[in-house]
């Protein structure tokens, strides 16, 4: 018999569990999967972001009751309207609105981190979240020794952030979902990123990639614990690259109409922890997809 380490047995046992959940008849949950606020990532509708109060009555006419922001600090002009954290949190109130998660550039994490987390309480956030760590480690794909350095570096991020009192969290990319030495750079991640420091956000269109969220949430129970929306029809034929940027990519669709089972998705999502969900699409997409989360029974 093979023996397994104290931490291995651990990993194990606590996938069997979730998988356990998963299959198990356990109660269903209708209107908002998980029992969770819905929530909307604004940088897809960042364009009618410059009357904010407008915007947020906007979200909350659709049932949206939680915003994830863009800083304003490493986004830029687009999202000038939030620099004043205490001025958004009055104008979220007073629409029965919360944000409490945004994201971050690594480069103000590098340079001013201590002027985000400043405004981040600002707000309100209790999660600091990153797209990639991509920025300054390295091409696609990145080499080993650049993913274990961008590693470190974040784990010292969080560290920082968590003694401000707010959970650091890592969202995927391009470099994220890179091969290096026949392993994707995104598992390599969860090995080397600390549990605790560091939770996942998963960005559902990167099934397009391979990655589906289910399986993650199963194999890695307790590392994720916010989901990015969004759909897919994987029967669509894929566009023609353009001429540069990223690569062509099948359409999104609004949830429910494309190729993810979102009962699937959200029963492992609950079996592993996950405590919060934003649709990130356009706003004709959001309108359908926030309407289909609310008839979504799991």
């Amino acid at each position: 018999m093979t023996r397994l380490s104290r931490r291995a047995f651990i990993g194990k046992t606590a996938a069997a569990g979730a998988a356990g959940l998963l299959t198990a008849g356990t109660a269903r949950l209708r209107a908002n999967p998980l029992g969770l606020p819905i929530g909307s990532q604004v940088y897809p509708t960042r364009a009618m972001l410059k009357d904010f109060p407008a915007y947020v009555k906007m979200m909350a006419g659709i049932g949206v009751t939680r915003l994830e922001l863009c800083s304003p600090i490493g986004y830029g002009a687009d999202f000038a309207v939030l620099a004043n954290g205490r001025e958004v949190r009055t104008i979220l109130a007073d629409h029965g609105m919360k944000a409490e998660s945004s994201h971050f550039s690594m480069a103000e994490l590098r340079n001013s981190q201590q002027k985000s987390i400043e405004w981040a309480t600002e707000v309100g956030l209790t999660q600091m979240v990153t797209a990639t760590l991509a920025d300054g480690n390295g091409g696609n794909p990145p080499t080993l020794d650049q993913v274990k350095r961008a590693a470190e570096e974040y784990n010292g991020i969080a560290a920082t952030a968590a003694k401000a009192g707010m959970q650091q969290g890592l969202h995927n990319e391009g470099f994220e979902r890179a091969a290096v030495d026949g392993r994707r750079v995104y598992d390599l991640l969860l090995e080397w990123l600390d549990p605790t420091l560091v939770k996942f956000q998963f960005q559902m269109s990167e099934i397009t990639a391979g990655l589906a969220g289910a399986e993650y949430f199963l194999k890695y129970p307790g590392r994720f614990n916010s989901m990015h929306l969004q759909d897919i029809d994987m029967n669509a034929p894929v566009p023609p690259p353009p001429a540069a940027g990223r690569p062509a990519r099948r359409p999104q669709v609004a949830l429910g109409a494309g190729s993810i089972d979102w009962v699937k998705t959200f029963t492992a999502a609950r079996a592993s922890g996950i405590q919060s969900y934003y649709v990130e699409q356009n706003w004709a997409l959001t309108e359908q997809s926030v309407a289909y989360l609310k008839t979504l029974v799991v």
